[in-house]
């Protein structure tokens, strides 16, 4: 058999993450805490802890609404959240790139330590490496996290159930297509903006109204489509959408009709996937509404037992048509 090779498909957050993930990284690290999850959820004692980590290599290294030191905070800061943990603790790793300049940097660190305050954690330890001209591009960051977890939560994608609600905690897409901008390879001129934001408080928000939340996840790489494809297959049942439900910001709707793209599958930095009890969603979508990130929150859809591992999505004219299966890297280094 000849020799395969990494290619920038498994690092879409698709088929190809997860088969990579399967086949190299489960198969060797394998044990009770390894998860599929935003988190894993550790026993330490009295109560549990939430340990995750994440890098950051994203490009430009600047973008409206947010640069690489923002980003590396939120991602990790909303993956612990996604679990029901209180992020705690942060520590941070540096590759940086011989000649950047060092006004950048205290820049990113500048925009690290603001998000961390509004996030609630501590950045209490770090690493930097610098490297020769043209062994990275720019600045790389990886950031690892631990947070308490709520008493009497639970989610992960394994809890979807035929009946709850899919929920969105805001508008979808918006981060991918700021991105895609940024990059000025198309002149296309929008005003659209990162939702990049620190989502714990969103998140808190929910759980003082209910802790019967059975799935939240982070839509970052792959968007809201991937994420929604692989609860459905984590938990076996089926997913369907409302097309008309889905917020979508108009600019970023007018960017995706240009360029033939699914808003559903560009990558959000702001944006959670809930899904809970239907009886639940009313009050959840009431306590989103009065937070800071999440005023464009909606119910849009619900999880069925028929088509199980598929998502289908309802269109305006009443059709009713399958959400295509995440393919490769629509758009790498988003994240």
């Amino acid at each position: 058999m000849s020799e395969q090779y990494i290619t920038l498909a498994h690092g879409a957050g698709g088929k190809k993450t997860a088969e990579l993930i399967g086949r190299v990284f489960q198969a060797h690290f394998s044990n009770p805490e390894f998860t599929a999850d935003d988190a894993a959820i550790l026993n330490v004692g009295e109560g549990k802890i939430a340990m995750t980590t994440d890098g950051f290599i994203v490009s430009p290294y600047e973008f409206p609404g947010g640069n690489i030191g923002k980003l590396s905070i939120c991602g990790t800061v909303n993956d612990l959240s996604c679990m029901g943990a209180k992020p705690l603790y942060l520590t941070c790793s540096f590759v940086i790139e011989e000649g950047f300049p060092l006004s950048k940097l205290e820049e990113i660190v500048t925009s690290m330590e603001r998000t961390a305050a509004e996030a609630g954690v501590r950045i209490v330890a770090g690493d930097t490496k610098v490297v020769g001209k043209g062994q990275a591009d720019n600045i790389f960051i990886t950031t690892t996290g631990i947070g308490k977890l709520t008493e009497g939560v639970a989610t992960s994608g394994a809890f979807a159930a035929p009946g709850d609600a899919v929920i969105v905690t805001g508008d979808v897409g918006r981060h991918g297509c700021t991105i895609l901008l940024a990059r000025e390879e198309l002149g296309i001129d929008a005003d659209i903006t990162s939702d990049c934001a620190p989502l714990w408080g969103t998140v808190d928000a929910m759980l003082r109204e209910t802790k019967d939340i059975h799935v939240i996840r982070d839509a970052t790489r792959g968007g809201v489509g991937t994420v929604l494809y692989e609860i459905a297959a984590e938990s076996n049942v089926g997913i369907r959408l409302e097309n008309s439900a889905i917020p979508v910001d108009p600019s970023v709707r007018g960017v995706c009709g240009m360029l033939g793209l699914d808003p559903l599958y560009l990558a959000n930095e702001g944006t959670m996937v809930v899904i809970a009890p239907k009886d639940e969603a009313e009050r959840l979508i009431g306590a989103l509404h009065r937070e800071k990130y999440s005023a464009q929150a909606a119910v849009i859809g619900e999880v069925t037992e028929t088509m199980p591992k598929k998502v289908m999505v309802t269109t305006e004219i009443g059709s009713e048509v399958i959400l295509p299966q995440p393919g490769g890297e629509l758009l790498p280094r988003i994240c």
